[in-house]
């Protein structure tokens, strides 16, 4: 009779990565990074998600968008 849990010591599968929101938005606008700041519907998207979503702080800092810290507890 086995005891305890068969799976100790042993190192955890690796769990697949997913997407962040804003990677899905920018695959759907086809932007890649050097066009990001051009694009005005990314612009008005991270504006809307700022205090929600993951967005590079480069690029929020090159818009001028401040994020409300708060949200992030």
């Amino acid at each position: 009779m086995t005891r305890g849990n068969p799976d100790w010591g042993k190192p955890m599968a690796p769990v697949p990565s997913l997407p962040s929101e804003f990677e899905v938005f920018v695959k759907q606008l086809h932007l890649t990074p050097e066009k990001y700041t051009s694009s005005q519907a990314l612009k008005e998207w991270c504006r809307r998600n700022r205090n929600r979503c993951y967005i590079p702080e480069w690029l929020l800092e090159e818009w001028g968008i401040a994020v409300d810290g708060r949200d992030f507890g």
